[in-house]
């Protein structure tokens, strides 16, 4: 009778936790539940980044078009004058959030940029402290192409939104014309 209690002991020892065998495999079903979330994860962040990215730089386009029909000083001499605090002037129109017209001027995985183009406008207001343009290039690139999003984005003075699908950057007019408009 000792023998067989000490044989029933030892069969609850063995029974008692997970073999070896067990948490390896476990441990493989995790691994592969991962290995098929994550770059489905990583996708999904991309694309909300590019909608994001050309969200913010249809505000920008929108935000200098109102610019230009408020103040009689063309399109903006800069991103940073269409954002500002206290009254609304030429020189801080309190158009667009500051998270999009203070340096650097990241939002979302995207970078954003806005450059006048051409000479200056001749007579501005007197209360502006810089001189509008006739034209601009706006601009929202990928901060990491490939990984914070895939295409860039340009928009110039007729309001046309283009896209480049290899997230290169459209530093000029001319540029961004030769892009295909976002349809």
């Amino acid at each position: 009778m000792f023998e067989r209690t000490h044989n029933s002991e030892t069969v609850r020892n063995r029974t008692a936790g997970f073999s070896l065998i067990e948490l390896l495999i476990v441990v493989a079903i995790i691994l592969i539940i991962a290995a098929i979330a994550i770059p489905n994860l990583l996708r999904a962040r991309i694309a909300a980044n590019q909608a994001s990215g050309l969200s913010n730089l249809r505000t920008i386009t929108s935000a200098a078009i109102v610019y230009s029909s408020t103040y009689n000083n063309g399109l903006p001499p800069s991103l940073t004058s269409l954002g500002g605090v206290g009254a609304a002037n030429c020189n801080g129109a309190i158009l667009l959030d500051d998270t999009l017209t203070t340096p650097p001027f990241h939002k979302s995985g995207y970078a954003l940029d806005y450059q006048p183009q051409g000479p200056p406008i001749l007579n501005p207001p007197p209360s502006c402290a810089a001189p509008g343009f006739n034209e601009y290039v706006a601009t929202a690139v990928p901060v990491v192409v490939g990984t914070t999003g895939q295409s860039s984005y340009c928009s110039d003075q007729p309001g046309v939104i283009r896209i480049d699908t290899f997230g290169n950057k459209a530093a000029t007019l001319a540029a961004c014309e030769a892009l295909l408009p976002l349809q």
